[in-house]
């Protein structure tokens, strides 16, 4: 049996509420003039409307009485279900016109675990305090992975990291971000500063597998510079390329902002990769099918925001772009 749709529902009597506020109004007050001075109406239209209503209703609604009117027996049961319907229409009524000002709804993100880190939390904060009628739904995953959610409609917004020089027109670039060579505690090629690209060569890496778009353009640097890449061990998860750097002495390539606290803490060290220096744009692209369109506007005007609050800490540059 298929559920009930909502044109199954028969609410004749109740689709005028105006009438029915006009009821509510005479049993207040007990009189039609005083009711129709409040409702700033006139009595012969309330007395129209009164009428109406107890045809439709097929029962005398009020006793008229020498000093006005009075609620009848159905009246008296009709009154407080009738004072319920209005304050359940009066509420709704807030509620619609709250989000025609507010945004509302859920918005979903899908990042990288990289930029994920240091940019969710202080997201869900503000998104929190400003716009406390948005939801997010956050997803992680690999390069491809959130290509692959953007492309399906899957997210509403995706943040990315490009490597070319362009980006498409649907794109909007949020800041320009260096690469470093991060190296465990004491590591002399990870405590230089600078180090130049070529200083990569045959280093103990852990890297991403390939198809990864970091992989993709590192293998294709080094091709550029005949120099080899060895990684030693590959693995796609953020967590273990740090740990493994930090525990077995090995390499990876990371922006700093990925490894921020670590830096500061002293278990991991970056120096900066230059000659030529290895960069990538941090860019933010839109599904085809966006969500509710003023959540989705709130949530990427507080990402600019928050990525320029970040590039004034340090952790990028901001985009030329903007």
């Amino acid at each position: 049996m298929h559920p009930p749709k909502a044109t199954d529902f028969n609410i004749e009597i109740a689709a005028d509420l105006h009438k029915w506020r006009a009821f509510l109004a005479i049993g207040e007050l007990g009189s039609l003039t005083r009711a129709a001075l409040f409702l700033d109406s006139n009595q012969s239209l309330l007395s129209r409307q009164l009428n109406a209503l107890e045809r439709e209703c097929g029962a005398r609604l009020f006793n008229r009485t020498g000093r006005g009117v009075e609620l009848s027996e159905v009246g008296e049961r009709l009154f407080p279900r009738v004072r319920a319907l209005l304050s359940d229409a009066e509420q709704l009524e807030k509620e619609i016109r709250g989000e025609a000002r507010e945004p509302v709804g859920r918005v979903t993100l899908g990042f990288l675990p990289s930029i994920a880190q240091p940019l969710v939390g202080r997201l869900f904060s503000q998104m929190r305090s400003r716009h406390p009628g948005v939801s997010l739904k956050i997803l992680e995953g690999s390069s491809g992975q959130v290509e692959e959610w953007l492309a399906d409609t899957r997210v509403d917004i995706a943040i990315l990291y490009r490597y070319g020089p362009t980006l498409p027109d649907t794109e909007q670039s949020l800041a320009v971000v260096d690469s470093y060579l991060i190296g465990p505690p004491g590591d002399q090629r990870a405590s230089a500063g600078d180090v130049p690209f070529t200083a990569l060569h045959e280093l103990p890496f852990i890297l991403p597998s390939a198809p990864n778009g970091l992989r993709t353009a590192l293998d294709a640097m080094a091709r550029q510079h005949h120099i080899t890449l060895a990684p030693a061990v590959e693995a796609d998860s953020l967590p273990l390329q740090k740990l493994l750097v930090a525990t077995e002495r090995l390499y990876t390539v990371l922006p700093l902002h990925a490894v921020w606290s670590e830096v500061a803490d002293g278990r991991l060290q970056a120096s900066r990769i230059i000659d030529p220096p290895f960069q990538r744009t941090i860019a933010m692209a839109f599904s085809k099918s966006k969500g509710p369109a003023r959540a989705v506007t709130a949530v990427t005007s507080l990402i600019v925001e928050i990525v320029d609050e970040m590039a004034r800490a340090g952790m990028w540059r901001p985009s030329a772009a903007q």
